[in-house]
Protein backbone atom coordinates (compact mmCIF):
# COMPACT_ATOMS: atom_id res chain seq x y z
CA UNK A 1 0.00 0.00 0.00
CA UNK A 2 1.56 3.46 -1.38
CA UNK A 3 0.23 5.33 2.58
CA UNK A 4 2.63 3.00 3.91
CA UNK A 5 5.69 2.80 2.15
CA UNK A 6 5.91 6.64 2.35
CA UNK A 7 4.57 7.51 5.97
CA UNK A 8 7.32 8.15 8.40
CA UNK A 9 5.14 6.26 10.64
CA UNK A 10 4.95 3.04 9.03
CA UNK A 11 6.56 1.09 11.44
CA UNK A 12 4.95 1.89 14.49
CA UNK A 13 1.81 1.71 12.55
CA UNK A 14 1.68 -1.96 11.75
CA UNK A 15 2.72 -1.86 15.82
CA UNK A 16 0.24 -0.70 16.88
CA UNK A 17 -2.08 -1.91 14.74
CA UNK A 18 -1.29 -5.82 15.54
CA UNK A 19 -2.74 -8.02 18.05
CA UNK A 20 0.75 -8.54 19.55
CA UNK A 21 2.92 -5.53 18.66
CA UNK A 22 5.00 -7.17 16.15
CA UNK A 23 3.99 -4.88 13.44
CA UNK A 24 3.25 -8.20 11.83
CA UNK A 25 -0.51 -7.29 10.65
CA UNK A 26 -3.02 -9.81 9.76
CA UNK A 27 -5.78 -9.53 7.31
CA UNK A 28 -8.26 -8.16 10.69
CA UNK A 29 -5.49 -6.13 11.91
CA UNK A 30 -5.57 -4.34 8.20
CA UNK A 31 -9.15 -3.96 7.85
CA UNK A 32 -9.37 -2.19 11.70
CA UNK A 33 -6.24 0.09 11.15
CA UNK A 34 -7.72 1.06 7.64
CA UNK A 35 -11.07 1.77 9.91
CA UNK A 36 -9.33 3.79 11.89
CA UNK A 37 -7.64 5.72 9.91
CA UNK A 38 -10.31 6.47 7.15
CA UNK A 39 -11.75 9.78 6.83
CA UNK A 40 -15.35 8.08 8.18
CA UNK A 41 -13.83 7.61 11.51
CA UNK A 42 -14.67 9.98 14.12
CA UNK A 43 -11.89 12.40 15.50
CA UNK A 44 -11.74 10.50 19.06
CA UNK A 45 -10.60 7.76 17.59
CA UNK A 46 -7.89 9.21 15.03
CA UNK A 47 -6.70 11.30 18.55
CA UNK A 48 -6.39 8.11 20.00
CA UNK A 49 -4.22 5.93 17.80
CA UNK A 50 -2.22 9.04 16.72
CA UNK A 51 -1.67 9.25 20.64
CA UNK A 52 -0.54 5.58 20.92
CA UNK A 53 1.38 5.83 17.61
CA UNK A 54 3.53 8.74 19.42
CA UNK A 55 3.64 6.52 22.98
CA UNK A 56 7.04 4.58 21.94
CA UNK A 57 7.53 3.20 24.96
CA UNK A 58 3.52 2.30 25.77
CA UNK A 59 3.71 3.87 29.00
CA UNK A 60 0.36 6.20 28.51
CA UNK A 61 2.22 9.59 28.31
CA UNK A 62 4.37 10.92 25.39
CA UNK A 63 7.29 11.97 27.21
CA UNK A 64 10.90 13.67 25.37
CA UNK A 65 12.02 10.79 23.83
CA UNK A 66 8.47 9.95 22.55
CA UNK A 67 8.41 13.26 20.61
CA UNK A 68 12.18 13.42 19.92
CA UNK A 69 11.75 10.12 18.24
CA UNK A 70 8.53 11.38 16.69
CA UNK A 71 10.53 14.55 15.33
CA UNK A 72 12.93 12.47 13.64
CA UNK A 73 10.93 10.17 12.35
CA UNK A 74 8.55 12.86 10.84
CA UNK A 75 11.79 14.74 9.07
CA UNK A 76 13.23 11.67 8.61
CA UNK A 77 16.30 12.50 10.53
CA UNK A 78 16.90 15.81 8.73
CA UNK A 79 17.12 18.01 11.87
CA UNK A 80 20.29 17.92 14.15
CA UNK A 81 19.60 17.29 17.87
CA UNK A 82 19.46 21.37 18.84
CA UNK A 83 16.92 21.57 16.09
CA UNK A 84 14.64 18.78 17.85
CA UNK A 85 15.13 19.43 21.12
CA UNK A 86 13.84 23.05 20.67
CA UNK A 87 10.56 21.58 19.21
CA UNK A 88 10.23 19.06 21.75
CA UNK A 89 10.44 22.13 24.06
CA UNK A 90 7.72 24.07 22.57
CA UNK A 91 5.68 21.03 22.50
CA UNK A 92 5.80 21.08 26.18
CA UNK A 93 5.53 24.31 26.81
CA UNK A 94 2.36 24.54 25.21
CA UNK A 95 1.32 21.64 26.05
CA UNK A 96 2.11 20.40 29.36
CA UNK A 97 -0.09 21.78 31.78
CA UNK A 98 0.82 20.18 34.98
CA UNK A 99 4.36 20.69 34.34
CA UNK A 100 5.29 16.85 34.96
CA UNK A 101 7.59 16.80 31.77
CA UNK A 102 5.54 14.60 29.96
CA UNK A 103 2.49 14.68 27.94
CA UNK A 104 -1.48 12.94 29.37
CA UNK A 105 -3.61 11.99 26.87
CA UNK A 106 -5.41 15.35 27.83
CA UNK A 107 -3.18 17.19 27.15
CA UNK A 108 -2.49 15.41 23.72
CA UNK A 109 -6.14 16.53 23.16
CA UNK A 110 -5.44 19.88 23.74
CA UNK A 111 -2.79 20.61 21.41
CA UNK A 112 -4.52 18.43 18.74
CA UNK A 113 -7.87 20.41 19.24
CA UNK A 114 -5.50 23.46 18.28
CA UNK A 115 -3.94 21.75 15.15
CA UNK A 116 -6.73 22.71 12.47
CA UNK A 117 -4.63 20.02 10.13
CA UNK A 118 -5.25 16.82 12.07
CA UNK A 119 -8.58 15.80 10.61
CA UNK A 120 -7.00 16.39 7.34
CA UNK A 121 -3.63 14.56 7.37
CA UNK A 122 -4.46 11.60 9.99
CA UNK A 123 -6.68 9.53 7.63
CA UNK A 124 -6.10 7.47 4.07
CA UNK A 125 -8.95 7.93 1.86
CA UNK A 126 -10.13 4.33 0.84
Amino acid sequence: MLFLKENPFRKRLCQVFSKNNSGALTFDDFLDMMSVLSEASPRQIRVAYAFRIFDYNDDGYLGWSDLEQAANELTSGGLDKDEVHVIVGKIMEEGDIDDDGKLSFIEFQHIIERTPDFMTNFHVRI
